[in-house]
């Protein structure tokens, strides 16, 4: 007797639980709770991605400061005026005498692949 109110116990407590695991699922699968939960998950994505790009960005503002002061863009240079640059660019070119000077290119000589057997013994032929 003992036995049977305990099965029959543990029979209504599985259909109990059976039953809410059910009317849970039919929640949420509802057309209401898909869109809810879609809508939630572009929601989520939109504000990762929204961080992701203020982190980016941050990033580049540090690296283009540094890259600023490393080539002393952030006003602790001194730059020449763009004329006097150009009267030093024209001055530091080669005249032609120097071009002159250069060693000449190496000639290169091609090579011929041949396509056949009978054009390889042809050219055999011709250069010993």
């Amino acid at each position: 007797m003992v036995r049977r109110i305990f099965w029959m116990t543990v029979g209504a407590g599985a259909a109990v639980w059976a039953m809410n695991k059910a009317n849970e699922a039919t929640r949420r699968l509802t057309p209401d709770s898909l869109s809810g939960a879609a809508a939630r998950s572009a929601l989520h994505l939109g504000d990762t991605a929204k961080r992701f790009a203020l982190e980016v960005r941050a990033g580049m503002a540090e690296r283009e400061e540094q890259l600023r002061a490393d080539l002393g863009l952030d006003g602790t240079a001194v730059v020449e005026p763009p004329a006097r640059r150009a009267a030093r660019a024209i001055e530091a070119a080669p005249s032609p005498g120097q071009v002159a000077a250069l060693p000449p290119s190496r000639v290169i000589t091609p090579y011929v692949i041949a396509s056949t057997p009978r054009q390889l013994e042809q050219r055999r032929d011709k250069h010993p």
